[in-house]
């Protein structure tokens, strides 16, 4: 079994993070410039996170509009960068794998 990290989100709807505002342009920078550091990428997008299902995470759910979008890293300084240029949005961090949380990146979108 995988070891438990710390995520870290921002959160929001989905049409909001991934159509109202420029988001691909700053995830498009910051991956620029961890390739510029050699840095592994250490955030994804996720649409529909099922970790907003999470009992623990019902007052997030309960702020972002449904269908919801999230930025998902293990880095907390991502989501710092990223709540400084969105407004708008729920932050918040978990613990995954957990009995509530198995998978960090799971969605519940229909593909």
């Amino acid at each position: 079994m995988q070891e438990p990290k710390n995520y870290y989100f921002v959160a929001a709807s989905r049409n909001f993070l991934c159509e109202d505002e420029p988001l691909a342009e700053s995830l498009k920078e910051r991956t620029r410039n961890y390739g510029d550091r050699k840095k592994e990428i250490d955030f994804w997008l996720v649409e529909q996170p099922a970790f907003l299902d999470a009992p623990e995470m019902a007052d997030v759910k309960r702020q972002c509009p449904q269908p919801a979008a999230a930025i998902v890293s293990t880095d907390p300084n991502v989501v710092r960068w990223l709540k400084l240029r969105l407004e708008f949005v729920a932050t918040g961090e978990f613990t995954a794998p957990s009995a509530t949380i198995p998978d960090p990146l799971a969605s519940l979108a229909i593909r």
